[in-house]
């Protein structure tokens, strides 16, 4: 009985995380094939550029029940002349100027066959995921190393970032579920979310948090 319920249950998530990929103005309809295993997604296909393949992992965590998302979708760039490496870095770093949260100043970017590498310091943890998210959007890019330290101009005060950090919890997922420590400038997450989306704005309110240099994520997503 409960193999028949895990069954209909993968199903049902494989039906959703379709309707989700469907409902994305980002892709294209069937260009992703999805399977699921015991809640854990595996999409596969072909896309034209970085963006999409992340906008499909995006839908696929969104959908509630999934546990885990492997992507193996492969990004296939047209052959359209003029998308080459230099290109691309130009774009890149004009994507960082104009970001006025992003210290373009203090970031560096290389570009090797599609594949950006990103490296340098900011202060604060979203400004790196703010600089990836920037790239993400670019054509042509095939991929994100995101190489970029976070070093906080002072030691964090952790008792009392741990307390702001877990009332901003409470305010953005309404619940207790998540235990938040600190040890030095290292914020541990640990408990149990709802859902992917869930878990990425647990990981959004931490990085957000001032003095914190490295997030350990331990949470697990529940069905």
């Amino acid at each position: 009985m409960s193999t028949a319920t895990r069954v209909r249950d993968d199903q049902q998530i494989q039906r959703d995380v379709l309707a989700e990929l469907a409902w994305d103005p980002q892709l294209q309809p069937n260009e992703i094939g999805v399977t699921v295993d015991q809640g854990v997604v595996t999409l596969t296909g072909y896309v034209d550029g970085a963006a999409r393949s992340w906008a499909a992992t995006r839908c696929a965590q969104r959908v509630r029940g999934v546990r885990a998302v492997a992507d193996e979708i492969e990004v296939r760039l047209p052959g359209t002349p003029g998308r080459t490496d230099g290109e691309i870095a130009i774009a890149a770093s004009r994507a960082l100027e104009w970001d006025s949260f992003v210290p373009s100043e203090r970031l560096d970017v290389t570009v090797a066959n599609g594949w950006l590498m990103l490296r340098g310091e900011v202060e604060f943890g979203w400004q790196r995921r703010t600089a990836e998210g920037e790239l993400r959007r670019l054509d042509g890019v095939r991929g994100i190393t995101n190489l970029v330290e976070v070093r906080p101009p002072a030691p964090p005060a952790a008792e009392q970032v741990r307390r702001d950090v877990q009332r901003a919890l409470r305010r953005t997922i309404g619940a207790d579920r998540v235990t938040v420590e600190m040890d030095g400038d290292t914020l541990v997450l640990a408990g149990v979310v709802r859902s992917w989306w869930e878990r990425d704005q647990v990981e959004r309110v931490a990085w957000s948090a001032p003095g914190v240099r490295v997030v350990h994520d331990q949470l697990l997503v529940g069905g």
